[in-house]
């Protein structure tokens, strides 16, 4: 179904996370190495709702910050005072006045499925409710508001305010509601606070909607677990473990083979092509994605980073943003990261470390190595303990490495530095000026030998008068 304008979707994130015990506002605690925010957004997105809003409050400038690169396209509106639930819808009014129904999720939900709101927007529809709750039945109700059904209609009642005979009702509130914008509006002026928490509650609207003699529908949904909240640190590490393992067996069932599923890390955005092999201890995060036919070796780690077909990481291996190309082989030890870039048929060995540098196909840099902010070009050989000496106490300079050249083993370029195509560098040397294309660059001291130089004596031996020859 398409849902179209006419219904909007919008999600609480003002909240602190206070049972977390946390700085960090609830919306931005980090599951699978997300933000809670990205969850209900990416939902939303898929599910096709075009007007989509978030309730921003404790620290609300960072949180918006974290919706511009999640969801550009959703509104912010700020809840100044942290009133409840019922005074966060309330704070957005003018935004979702001009609506006929509004979706309405909490943030700390990062398990539920695009098609139960889908399912349950379709039946508030078909219905013709004034209002739609999504239910659920958990093991353990405590700490969960009760759905109360009576001959009044569906009603809320929140734990701390339950009777005993109400906290043995096992129905619970998900806090996931669909409202008619209309009967919505006509209700929400008439919330107060006598309430065990002082605030203004979104559940009563249920009762107010039930007196106006507004149809009151409860889903419930086909998963409890889809609607487990977040509210403090044993909750996040068992939601953290559903998640993980719904992503890793969703790509497992399309072809990815894990040697060890209990030790594999995969976040939301990772994308894997056909027949790839992840060795145990390994985390993809991030918008990542594994080409068809690469292996990633155990202990690797991938971050915003592409790896390109038949590749294979010899592990451990760290790729933060960077792009690998087909048939790269890299490890293990290696350390790749800040928009580095790799050609096809490009070989890093051990020990190496290359930042905001690009390799150019067929290149080797075998062992012992640091490149930063360089470029090398086609079918060269970078000999081992090169580094590029980039920084030069204000700046990052460039170094440049033309196609076909040979590195010497050991030598330092010191940038701003180019060396042309098909170049050598001796081994040892400290390259300060350009080397032009086909010339081999020198830049060390003649060798001279002092003989009998152990047989001398030395400064504080008997008879010793130097240590060393005077030039």
């Amino acid at each position: 179904m398409d849902f179209g304008d006419a219904v909007g979707a919008l999600v609480l994130a003002a909240g602190k996370g206070t049972r977390l015990k946390s700085e960090t506002p609830k919306a931005l605690v980090p599951l699978l190495e997300e933000p809670l925010l990205f969850y209900p957004q990416a939902s939303l997105q898929v599910l096709g709702l075009a007007r989509r809003a978030v309730v921003v409050g404790h620290q609300a400038d960072r949180v918006r910050q974290v919706l511009a690169n999640v969801d550009p396209e959703a509104v912010p509106v700020e809840q100044v005072e942290l009133l409840g639930t019922g005074h966060a819808v309330q704070s957005c009014r003018s935004w979702w006045k001009g609506l006929e129904h509004l979706l309405i999720l909490p943030v700390d939900t990062p398990l539920l499925r695009p098609e139960t709101l889908r399912l349950l927007l379709e039946e508030h529809l078909r219905e013709d409710n004034g209002c739609t709750v999504l239910s659920f039945t958990p093991p353990d109700p405590k700490g969960y508001g009760r759905i109360l059904r009576g001959v009044r209609g569906v009603s809320i009642v929140e734990e701390r305010d339950a009777t005993a005979e109400q906290k043995a009702v096992g129905e619970c509130n998900s806090g996931i509601y669909v409202f008619r914008v209309a009967a919505l509006d006509a209700v929400l002026p008439r919330l107060g606070r006598e309430n065990a928490q002082g605030e203004y509650y979104l559940t009563d609207v249920l009762s107010l909607l039930a007196q106006e003699g507004e149809k009151v529908g409860v889903r419930q949904a086909d998963d409890d677990v889809e609607v487990f909240g977040i509210n403090d640190p044993f909750q996040l590490a068992e939601a953290t473990d559903h998640l993980r393992r719904r992503i890793l067996f969703r790509w497992m069932g399309q072809g990815l083979k894990c040697v060890d599923p209990s030790s594999t890390w995969i976040g939301p955005r990772a994308r894997f092509g056909a027949d790839v092999w992840l060795e145990p201890h390994v985390q993809i995060w991030g918008a990542s994605e594994v080409g068809t036919g690469s292996r990633v070796g155990s202990f690797s780690v991938l971050v915003d980073s592409t790896l390109g077909h038949g590749s294979v990481l010899l592990g451990p291996v760290r790729l933060q943003h960077s792009c690998l190309g087909a048939e790269v082989q890299v490890g293990p030890f290696a350390y790749l990261r800040d928009e580095t870039v790799l050609a096809d048929r490009v070989h890093v060995g051990r020990f190496v470390e290359i930042k905001r540098s690009s390799v150019g196909e067929g290149s080797k840099v075998p062992h012992l190595t640091y490149l930063g902010d360089a470029t090398v070009g086609r079918g060269s050989n970078i000999g081992a303990g090169t580094i590029t000496c980039n920084y030069d106490g204000v700046r990052k300079n460039p170094t440049v490495v033309g196609d076909g050249c040979f590195i010497g083993s050991d030598t330092m370029l010191v940038a701003p530095v180019e060396v042309g195509d098909g170049a050598t560098t001796a081994a040892g040397s400290v390259i300060t000026r350009d080397v032009p294309p086909g010339a081999l660059g020198v830049g060390r001291t003649r060798q001279r030998n002092v003989e009998g130089w152990r047989d001398r004596p030395r400064r504080g031996e008997k008879g010793g008068q130097e240590t060393c020859p005077q030039d």
